[in-house]
């Protein structure tokens, strides 16, 4: 089987919100082996929605959005005259909504909020238990159709407790089998011709990505066919003879990120680390902290922009800043070293820079970035050249900062 996805909502289409859920639903059909091949974006109008569905030719079609209370969610209203059905008021889902209200501690529901009862007359209705927007399963001419709310933690409750269970009852004869290599420090172009001649040995029933992101590159092998176990072999060794190619690039061999990698390799080896930052302000330790696991490696952080801070909260020295300047090798020397001191840490990272679009001079130009990491054993450090913006120079001194935490620590361990 595959699907396709279609987000319904002007704010998407105008760089308002960013289409989150389309990449989450994605993830979770590819572990029922159903591939999702095409994502569009589109208004809030009839004739688009109309349009779109007409156009749809997977067997699964899942839709987001528009199902709101307001006057521009058109959604049902469309859909139910693409299928050559009526909406009918569905009074389980007005008690639920109703009930939701007098739980936050409303007398009176608005008005606008009775039309989200009604429902396709031909639709199986998955019961939203977490908002107000009921999701609607319409089987139609040989395809499925899937209708959900925009709001992610409302969509993901029912993906994963209604949409997935359904599918559990549909046999498929056609398996999809991916892995994964999270490789650092080599460039896209570089990496490929590392490999290329492992790339055009791979049968036709196996493609390789190539998923580049700042500083990092997440490789996928994918296979489709109608033999999971022979999937499984085939990619497996393929897999492998690309980690012993690049073995000491590779990060980890499952789709997580960066941040996810150091948090299961520093557990595993009972290692602690702490960051001091400048340029980044707290971008590190925001990164890390996303994740469940990080309070076991990761001590805290220093956010010190200021030199005063620096000196105080660092032990950054007065004359380390006089002779050299905030953005200095020196400094982020002494800056590391002291969080690795004041946390008590295995390693530290430290990073200062001058992000941008201001502050740049002669000598040290907007972009110019130097990162320390302090390790158990040694201390290393790099300058850089961003000459990008702002946001850019912040996202790559946050890519190269893990770069060298990993090189270090690879070296030491």
């Amino acid at each position: 089987m595959n699907a396709e996805i279609i987000t319904i909502g002007d704010e998407i289409l105008l760089g308002q919100i960013i289409d989150t859920n389309s990449a989450w639903i994605a993830q979770e059909f590819a572990k029922i082996q159903i591939a999702v091949t095409k994502i569009t974006s589109i208004s809030d109008e009839k004739a688009a929605i109309q349009h779109h569905l007409g156009l749809a030719d997977s067997n699964v079609v899942i839709v987001t959005g528009g199902l709101g209370p307001t006057k521009d969610d058109k959604t049902k209203e469309s859909i139910a005259e693409f299928f050559g059905t009526e909406l009918v008021r569905n009074e389980e889902v007005l008690a639920h909504i109703q009930n939701l209200f007098i739980k936050l501690g409303y007398e009176n529901m608005p008005a606008a909020n009775y039309q989200q009862a009604d429902v396709l007359a031909n639709a199986d209705i998955l019961f939203n238990d977490v908002g107000t927007a009921a999701g609607m399963w319409v089987e139609h001419q040989g395809k499925i159709f899937i209708f959900l709310p925009g709001v992610p933690f409302e969509m993901m409750h029912l993906v994963s407790n209604k949409v997935l269970p359904k599918f559990s009852e549909i046999r498929t004869t056609t398996y999809i089998y991916n892995r994964y290599l999270l490789t650092i420090g080599l460039g896209e172009s570089h990496l490929a011709e590392q490999i290329a001649d492992i790339e055009n040995a791979l049968p036709a029933h196996i493609k390789l990505a190539y998923l580049p992101k700042i500083g990092l590159l997440r490789l996928r092998l994918s296979a489709s066919g109608t033999d999971e176990k022979i999937l499984q072999s085939d990619v497996d060794a393929f897999l492998e003879r690309i980690a012993t190619r690049l073995e000491k690039y590779v990060v980890a061999y499952e789709d997580i990120s960066i941040e996810e990698a150091f948090i299961q390799e520093f557990s595993k080896n009972n290692l602690k680390f702490s960051t001091a930052e400048s340029c980044t302000g707290g971008g590190l330790a925001s990164r890390i902290t996303q994740y469940a696991g990080s309070s076991s490696i990761y001590q805290g952080s220093v956010v010190a922009y200021s030199n005063e801070s620096k000196m105080k909260l660092l032990n950054v020295q007065k004359a380390t800043l006089d002779n050299f300047g905030a953005v200095s090798e020196e400094t982020v020397l002494e800056m590391a070293a002291g969080a690795k001191k004041i946390f008590e840490t295995d390693y530290a990272i430290a990073t200062s820079g001058i992000a941008g679009p201001s502050g740049g001079t002669p000598e040290k130009p907007v972009g110019t970035v130097w990162i320390a990491i302090a390790g158990k054993n040694s201390t290393i450090s790099k300058k850089y050249n961003f000459k990008n913006n702002r946001t850019i120079n912040i996202e790559r001194t946050i890519a190269n900062a893990w770069l060298l935490l990993w090189k270090l620590y690879k070296e030491e361990n």
